[in-house]
């Protein structure tokens, strides 16, 4: 009997202990040290594909890295906080709004030119050319090449010319993807790219919506699909 209440009162404080670990406030600190470890480890598997064999090199890359995702975020958070003061300030006067977040956007247009440059000249130091590509393929999800293989698949009538416009600005959207804040904004800035090339195309001659539907009568066809 004093055995079954001694394991009820040790069953009780752990339940306790536990249910006060769960409750306890995340403080700043712990989500600065989290958000740290989530960019690190997000940079670390970009790195880890290049192949570097020097210590001291790996770590300039991976500083680099960590601190364009970290100074990414900063800027764009400084921009929404200002235009959500903005609207909070501005009640009915949209027109002073409008004014006030494109000063904001250009400001913020400013800062990620600066960094985009400052960013590509760390690792230009440290990496080949190639190298430097697969970095800004993984961090913008290896999109570019997705989207233009997709795009040589649905029309198997292109030429090399368009080939080479399509490739351009998917490597133009690929720049400024690099500088978006979220995997969601990344994804926006390519689909304003597609709705370019879908327009050039279209201006081109060929028929999106028809090419579209053929791309996936033979997808369904190779897969053994009726």
């Amino acid at each position: 009997m004093i055995r079954s209440i001694q394991l009820l009162f040790v069953l009780m404080f752990t339940t306790s202990v536990l249910g006060f670990a769960q409750t306890a406030p995340v403080t700043d600190a712990d989500k600065a040290a989290q958000y740290t470890k989530t960019i690190t480890d997000r940079a670390n598997k970009i790195v880890a594909k290049l192949g570097i064999t020097d210590a001291a090199k790996y770590k300039r890359v991976l500083d680099a890295v960590v601190n364009q995702y970290r100074t990414i975020n900063d800027i764009h958070e400084l921009r929404n906080a200002q235009v959500a003061d903005i609207k909070k300030q501005a009640g009915d006067d949209k027109a002073a709004a409008a004014a006030k977040i494109k000063a904001a956007d250009d400001e913020l247009a400013s800062k990620t030119d600066k960094l985009h440059a400052d960013y590509l000249a760390r690792l230009n130091a440290d990496l080949t050319a190639e190298q430097v590509d697969k970095v800004k393929d993984e961090m913008t999800y290896n999109v570019l090449s997705v989207t233009y293989r997709g795009y040589t698949e649905e029309v198997l009538t292109l030429t090399e010319a368009q080939k080479a416009q399509i490739k351009a600005w998917l490597i133009e959207a690929r720049e400024h993807a690099m500088d978006a804040e979220s995997s969601n904004k990344k994804h926006e800035v390519f689909g304003k790219y597609k709705g370019r090339i879908n327009n050039y195309l279209s201006k081109e001659g060929y028929d999106m919506k028809k090419e579209g539907e053929e791309w996936q009568k033979r997808i369904k066809e190779s897969s053994g699909k009726n």
